[in-house]
């Protein structure tokens, strides 16, 4: 971890209005399709119908005769052109002890297709419509074969399937702590609860879909991407070297503003590399903009955990061992993230913010006849804290005890910190029954009663739900690279390699450069989705401030000194006696002094440079409280949360606008994944929810006000900020939150568990099943 000076100040505290804004609702972002025409090419993908089938023969004649069309490409086009795939790490291990395989992820299937929607064929065309109408002209002949979409039916002995190096569809495995240990205490204790869980299947909805140019720049030679990334440095490589198979340095990526991410931005898409691949091609520039439909079949969705799991607990509600068993589903490929997600990103959190030692979690990564499964706001944290939560709830109902006092009896206590939890993960800081105290005051826990008492009078059913969560933030990457300018003209630039998605990067980080240097905030740019100016990780895992932050703080230091070195030489004095403030270098007791910027002048280029370099001793461990109060309607099945509340550690805020509006987002949307949100496909593979006339999200008037409260009395350990990362923490405690709450709502008709989405049929179904069972 950076060592920084303990009078440097890192604008910690301050609610200063995103700077972004002015320029995106006036319409001023610099979005992909916002980037003019310029004679560019469109280019359009042909997706496939089929589940599951051979690719027995493409006719691409009448398509080509097509007005407009420019070039036709196939799988096997690319394959002849030694085109590579997109790589994903193999770093698992099968059942059987064998390394772990998955298909290639080709940018256009070759052979086999292996899902519904997935790419076939690309037409270049001189317009959009021109493209998509020679693609519909494209004769292709299919062999259909049986397709599987369960995950639990994949594994199955005679389960169609996905690929043939994998026959039981198993990518790879893990399993955590004792079985033997846990059986035993299983046998031994005086109460015992299970629960089968599905975290379903969602999709993503950014607000931007997804959308690539590419073009070659004709001073250099270079290929030029502009995408939508989270992390364009990787982009750059995979698209470079496992893609094209081409020198790094040949290809620059360019992000300009990107309405949304949520990890689904993370990785290389088929679509940007065909557009990539096109460019160098045909030396045009080329556009692919997805519509919503591309979205919902192409792009990566995010969860899908199915588990059944249980506790043994002592007669006072401890918890003597817990057991899960769980299969996530990749899909038919597996995205850069996707045997991480549930083989090692769950299991890190899966005992939640309790001392739970003795545990034995067993997880599969399996294949099916799906759409990818990959990182998705959480990406593994929201499915294994939803666990344990949703037991906990159980377990207190079963025994008699008050949730809040079987949470406490399992509490990790402050003498236990730093704490190591069962999947060797080390807790750094934290007051769990602290936030607990606090959100129960906030929430007026002991007006429940009568508000129940109330809505009962108008015919309705009325629930409390509560949950306790932690998350893991870094994304395994602890270091981060920035560069820092003070130029001639007045300006401090920094050029960082982390990525706007909607976070208010430009706001933080100019306002902690604004405060350590004495800068104006508006005399600061803030540089990012360049990798000619900046090679950083980029933003995933909620790792951008407390990371990326880390490295601006470093950089700031570093100019501070760089320009007291060379305000020494002007100045003929030892570097001891220059004093810096508000962009001033002094010499101390005298007059003599020299601005920052008149420094920057002498130097070559006209300005002054850093590059420095952010380190973290490890992840960061958000954590915090959710308490929400849903009514039913048991005539229609409808639920509504009708009150909710937040305390979240989540150490030094720097700004806790920012940060509250975070948790907002990430509460709206555990919210659409509790009541609404459900991808479905049917027994052959075909996407039942492929819009939004038939996936639902909430809407504003589905989302109460949310009460959040930021707690900093345990600031984090692992970084000189004390800061932890905050994006992903409404999602993780939103959705067993809101669950917790519909399920003791219901309880007083006996239902003791339905699995999300908690959607109005299935509500009503559940009630009226309950009242005929008397």
């Amino acid at each position: 971890m950076n060592i920084l000076p303990g009078n440097l100040r890192f604008g910690a505290g301050q609610p200063v209005k995103r700077l972004e804004d002015q320029r995106l609702l006036t319409g001023k972002g610099q979005f992909i399709d916002d980037k003019p025409g310029d004679g560019a090419l469109w280019l359009y993908v042909l997706r496939s119908p089929h589940a599951h089938a051979k690719i027995v023969s493409i006719d691409t004649s009448a398509a080509a005769a097509m007005p407009g069309v420019t070039a036709i490409y196939t799988g096997a086009d690319l394959v002849k052109d030694d085109v590579g795939s997109i790589p994903t790490l193999s770093i698992f291990k099968r059942p059987d002890g064998k390394p772990m395989t998955v298909p290639p992820r080709r940018l256009l299937a070759h052979e086999v297709v292996r899902y519904a929607g997935e790419a076939v064929a690309a037409v270049v065309a001189s317009s959009r419509v021109e493209a998509q109408s020679a693609a519909e002209a494209i004769v292709v002949e299919y062999d259909v074969q049986p397709a599987v979409v369960d995950p639990v039916e994949a594994v199955k002995p005679g389960a169609p399937v996905v690929w043939p190096e994998a026959p039981d569809n198993i990518v790879g495995a893990m399993a955590y702590g004792d079985a033997a240990k846990v059986d035993e205490a299983f046998a031994k204790a005086a109460h015992s609860v299970e629960l089968d869980l599905v975290s379903q299947r969602l999709v993503p909805s950014a607000m931007e879909p997804r959308s690539t140019i590419a073009e070659i720049d004709k001073k250099t030679g270079r290929l030029l991407l502009h995408v939508q990334s989270q992390t364009p440095a990787s982009t750059r490589d995979v698209l470079a070297e496992a893609v094209l198979k081409r020198p790094k340095d040949s290809v620059r990526v360019l992000v300009g503003d990107i309405g949304g991410g949520f990890g689904q931005k993370t990785n290389l898409y088929p679509e940007d590399g065909i557009v990539a691949y096109a460019a160098t091609k045909l030396s045009k520039k080329i556009r692919w903009r997805g519509d919503r439909t591309d979205e919902f079949v192409g792009g990566t969705h995010g969860r899908d955990l199915t588990s059944t799991a249980s506790f043994a607990l002592d007669e006072k509600g401890k918890v003597l061992a817990y057991r899960v068993k769980s299969i996530g589903c990749t899909g038919a490929y597996s995205s850069g993230a996707a045997n991480i997600i549930p083989l090692v990103l769950g299991p890190f959190v899966q005992t939640g913010v309790y001392d739970l030692p003795l545990v034995h979690f067993e997880v599969k990564s399996v294949m099916t006849h799906t759409a990818p499964v990959g990182a998705y706001r959480g990406a593994g944290r929201p499915e294994a804290v939803f666990i344990v939560e949703r037991l906990f709830d159980a377990a207190a109902r079963k025994i008699g005890i008050d949730p809040r006092a079987i949470r406490k009896a399992n509490y990790i206590k402050p003498g236990q910190l730093p704490y190591t939890n069962a999947a060797g993960q080390v807790y750094d800081s934290g007051a769990f029954a602290h936030m607990l105290d606090r959100a129960v005051k906030l929430a007026d826990w002991d007006g429940f009663a009568a508000r129940k008492k109330a809505a009962k009078k108008k015919g309705l059913l009325y629930g409390r739900g509560l949950t306790s969560y932690i998350e893991w933030t870094g994304g395994r990457a602890h270091t981060e690279k920035v560069s820092l300018h003070a130029t001639s003209q007045g300006r401090v630039v920094l050029h960082s390699g982390t990525m706007a998605m909607g976070q208010g990067l430009q706001t933080t980080y100019t306002q902690m450069i604004s405060d350590t240097l004495g800068i104006a905030m508006d005399k600061i740019d803030v540089v990012q989705g360049d990798t000619d100016l900046a090679m950083g990780f980029g933003s995933v895992g909620s790792r951008s401030l407390f990371v990326g932050g880390t490295a601006v703080a470093v950089s700031s230091n570093d100019l501070i000194q760089k320009a007291r070195e060379k305000a020494a030489n002007v100045l003929e004095t030892s570097v001891e006696d220059i004093e810096y403030q508000g962009g001033m270098l002094t010499v101390v007791g005298t007059d003599r002094r020299i601005s920052l910027f008149d420094i920057a002048e002498k130097e070559g280029g006209a300005k002054l440079s850093v590059d420095s370099e952010g380190e973290v001793d490890g992840p960061s461990w958000p954590n915090g409280t959710h308490i929400c109060e849903v009514e039913i309607d048991p005539e229609t099945g409808v639920s509504k949360v009708v009150r909710y509340t937040t305390v979240d550690d989540v150490g030094v805020a720097v700004n806790p606008m920012l940060v509250t509006g975070q948790i907002h987002g990430g509460v709206a949307q555990g919210i659409g994944q509790a009541l609404y949100e459900g991808v479905s496909y049917d027994a052959d593979g075909q996407l039942l929810t492929a819009s939004y006339q038939d996936y639902c999200i909430p809407r504003a008037d589905d989302v109460p006000p949310i009460v959040v409260t930021l707690d900093g009395s345990a600031p984090c350990r692992t970084n000189p900020l004390g800061a932890k990362g905050c994006g992903e923490s409404g999602a993780i405690g939103g959705p067993p939150c809101v669950t917790n709450g519909v399920m003791d709502a219901l309880a007083e008709l006996g239902i003791t568990q339905l699995n999300t989405p908690l959607t109005p049929q299935k509500i009503w179904q559940a009630i009226r099943d309950a009242k005929v069972a008397g």
